[in-house]
């Protein structure tokens, strides 16, 4: 098969599209033709070292979309041709993953495989920070970060669908129509920590209740200070910049802290499947806009990373390995 892989770590230079050994499935995965990989933020760390699960070569991509074609001798409850979903799961900027059978949802016949594929990292992403990291009620307000972003976008909307007021900022004038699309009720430009009387002035001084900060070490301290009293600052944002060193008397009106980790919102199988089901049902209902700003050839990886890492993206961005596949069958 054809695959994307890191053989020394660096710059979206070492990402190298060539030829990979088929995978072969352990008795309790399967082997899947992937339709469409998520491009995400991680993955540049990653390509630098930087939670690195393994060491190189490797082939990046933690998320994808598409269809069974063979199974492990134990994997049950699934069948050849079945369409699946996956996060979490290295080497998907490949044609094809071996991928443990714990760690896929099955996609309804109505999701198409790209919406499947964008919306597990950054979906799953979101809605644990709603539902569960910052459970907000109607009527309280939230600071979002990167509101133009894969998963600021996502925020927005489940923080809307709860009746939640969206404060939204964006680094460039042209990004905040996008997060007033997802819902945000005021946008504010801002590249760094300069947002602090302004996030103060539309609360009335109070601050906001919770504050989903994906902007990086210097934006970490002004988010603790638009938080009011027991507010919630939901950290995700580590590859930015340095991660900031916490003392516990420097925090002030009994503020809470999470640090976002994917392994610990979706610990458990029963928790994958439940999170999955209500986003796809969501997108269903037309409550929830999955948007997927490009689409790049497999063999495009490194055009999607330097893109990605320019920070001028909305939404988010996939790799189509299909067209490798199609090319083979016209050859």
């Amino acid at each position: 098969m054809r695959a994307v892989v890191v053989e020394e770590l660096g710059g979206p230079e070492v990402l190298r599209f060539q030829e990979w050994p088929d995978p072969e499935p352990e008795p309790r995965e399967m082997v899947v033709d992937v339709d469409f990989s998520g491009v995400n933020f991680m993955d540049t760390g990653s390509r630098t070292g930087i939670g690195l699960p393994r060491g190189v070569p490797f082939i990046p991509g933690a998320e994808g979309a598409g269809r069974v074609t063979v199974l492990g001798e134990a994997v049950s409850g699934f069948a050849i041709g079945d369409r699946v979903a996956w996060v979490s799961v290295y080497g998907s900027y490949a044609e094809r993953i071996a991928v443990p059978a714990d760690q896929v949802v099955p996609v309804p016949d109505d999701i198409p495989s790209d919406v499947a594929a964008a919306t597990m990292m950054q979906g799953l992403t979101a809605h644990h920070f709603v539902t569960e990291s910052a459970p907000l009620a109607e009527g309280e307000t939230a600071l979002v970060h990167s509101a133009a972003g894969g998963v600021g976008r996502m925020v927005t909307q489940l923080l809307k669908l709860r009746g939640v007021r969206v404060i939204g900022l964006v680094s460039r004038p042209e990004k905040a129509p996008v997060a007033r699309a997802a819902g945000a009720d005021e946008v504010l430009i801002s590249s760094g920590g300069d947002f602090v009387d302004r996030v103060k002035g539309l609360t009335g001084g109070e601050g906001v209740h919770a504050v989903f900060d994906g902007g990086g070490a210097s934006t970490f301290w002004p988010s603790i200070e638009v938080l009011r009293r027991v507010g919630t600052l939901v950290y995700y944002g580590p590859l930015i910049g340095d991660i900031p060193t916490v003392r516990m008397f420097d925090l002030p009106k009994s503020v809470k802290i999470t640090y976002a980790v994917f392994a610990d919102h979706i610990h458990s199988r029963e928790l994958l499947l439940r999170h999955a089901a209500d986003l796809f049902g969501k997108i269903r209902e037309g409550r929830l806009r999955v948007d997927i700003t490009e689409r790049y050839p497999l063999a495009a990886a490194q055009q999607a990373h330097i893109d990605i890492e320019s920070r001028r993206t909305t939404g988010k961005l996939l790799l189509d390995p299909r067209q490798v596949r199609r090319d083979e069958h016209t050859d």
